[in-house]
């Protein structure tokens, strides 16, 4: 009589070996699938839509700088977007603060990197409006990989993005994007060149966007704060702290607050959006990111509850959103020298039951 095959706990913990007698294509379970937009001036622009078998989804934009658009998970919404959508580069309007134009919001918008915040009033030439250009660069050599690395099933992006200009800045980012078979997480690794030769301004800000209905009342910013500087007159208003989250309101101002934050002994910083109880399914509390305060020392939080405009951003970064000539003014700007490289890396995930104790105590 044959033997009955041993009982699975975790379906994704099998050997690829085992798997392969389940499943003819592991794609099946877990995969990248490549696409062009088609819609409305999302057209035509490349994407790469990435699941992992553990109810983890999101899409990384390749023609926007690799950013993350769509995320959820086990179909619960853990992003935010704002009301252009998907937008091709093309469509970019960078005068003044018109980069809201196609500002698709997303999970992640990376914004730099020469200039972060209001519109840098410089020369024609490296003169720049709000945020900076990066988000509307498209990744150039391109390359997905899936393989089984020592049992774990590996989901990696890669790619690179040019910010250049004849006698001006050329800075180069190449950027990797991986998960795992089953895991609730996602790590994005950026490894920033100058590759000119001359030193450079460097402003560079992960504009992290949780929205509904993660971010909702009764949920908490949770941030390992040492001290928090209002941005303005409005952020100091109002009884509301900066860790609260109320319901949607109408003719909200928008509040903008800098953190200097604590470190785990490791030099991680983690923060995120924490719900006490499960409020959408028994293993899911909210959403965190981690990175190294060594990589990106500042912290910002755009908190705007306005109806229709629901959304906390998290936003780890290097110079902060005061732009680059207030930061220049202020002897505060990052540069990076001809040849210099930098390491940035974050890990966004779901708080589960095994994380939430971290949350709670915090």
């Amino acid at each position: 009589m044959d033997k009955k095959p041993k009982a699975i706990k975790n379906w994704y913990e099998v050997s690829p070996i085992e798997m392969k007698k389940y499943a003819g294509q592991i794609d099946q379970i877990a995969g990248i699938q490549t696409s062009i937009l088609q819609d409305g001036k999302a057209f035509p622009s490349r994407s790469a839509f990435v699941y992992n078998g553990s109810g983890l989804e999101f899409s990384v934009y390749l023609d926007r700088c690799m950013d993350i658009s769509h995320a959820s998970y086990k179909g619960i919404p853990i992003g935010w977007r704002s009301t252009p959508g998907d937008v091709a580069p093309f469509y970019y309007e960078p005068e003044g603060i018109r980069w809201l134009r196609s500002y698709f919001g997303g999970l992640l918008t990376t914004c730099g990197v020469t200039n972060v915040g209001p519109p840098c009033e410089k020369s024609e030439l490296t003169g720049e409006g709000l945020h900076g250009r990066i988000s509307n660069t498209p990744a150039e050599d391109v390359c997905i990989e899936k393989k089984w690395e020592q049992g774990k099933y590996l989901l990696s992006i890669k790619g690179k993005m040019r910010q250049s200009a004849l006698f001006a800045e050329n800075i180069v980012i190449e950027r990797k994007i991986e998960t795992y078979l089953g895991v609730n997480y996602f790590k994005i690794t950026d490894t920033i060149t100058n590759e000119g030769f001359r030193k450079t301004p460097f402003m560079m800000l992960y504009h992290c966007n949780i929205g509904w209905p993660v971010v909702c009342e009764g949920a908490r910013v949770c941030i390992p704060v040492r001290k928090t500087i209002p941005r303005d007159e409005i952020a100091k208003q109002g009884k509301d702290a900066w860790y609260e989250i109320t319901p949607p309101a109408e003719n909200y101002q928008e509040r903008v607050y800098f953190h200097d934050v604590q470190t785990q002994k490791n030099g991680d910083v983690v923060i995120g959006i924490y719900h006490k109880k499960p409020k959408f399914e028994s293993n899911f509390y909210g959403v965190y990111i981690k990175y190294k305060k060594a990589q990106l020392p500042k912290l910002v939080q755009w908190k705007m509850l306005g109806a229709g405009e629901y959304v906390i951003g998290l936003e780890p970064c290097n110079a902060g959103v005061l732009g680059r000539d207030e930061t220049e003014k202020r002897g505060e700007m990052d540069y990076l020298k001809a040849g210099e490289t930098r390491t940035h890396e974050l890990e966004i995930g779901v708080i589960d039951e095994k994380t939430r104790k971290f949350f709670e105590n915090n």
